[in-house]
């Protein structure tokens, strides 16, 4: 028998904050929940789709990788259930 398999539960907003403010220390922090737009989408099955938009000193000196990296570092966990896809936005304090 075919039947469709159990959608991952979305990461918690709550819980994604938490990690990125406790690994960067953000002087800004938005994060924004953009699953239902891509609701049908084969991958909103495997998580939340996500946007994150964060300042903070960590970044100062790092290329735009370095930054996503660490920002992936820090969402790991939640990357393999929980968050099928992950828009960020990070930046150093007083850069555009």
């Amino acid at each position: 028998m075919n039947t469709p398999a159990t959608p991952l539960p979305r990461a918690s907003l709550v819980v994604i904050e938490q990690r990125l403010r406790e690994g960067l220390q953000p002087e800004q922090l938005e994060i924004q929940d953009d699953s239902a737009q891509h609701a049908g989408h084969a991958g909103a099955r495997e998580g939340g789709h996500y946007t994150v938009r964060v300042v903070s000193e960590r970044f100062r000196g790092l290329t735009r990788v370095a930054r996503h990296r660490l920002v992936y570092d820090l969402m790991a966990e939640l990357m393999r259930q929980g968050i099928h896809a992950l828009v960020i936005d990070a930046k150093a304090p007083g850069e555009p």
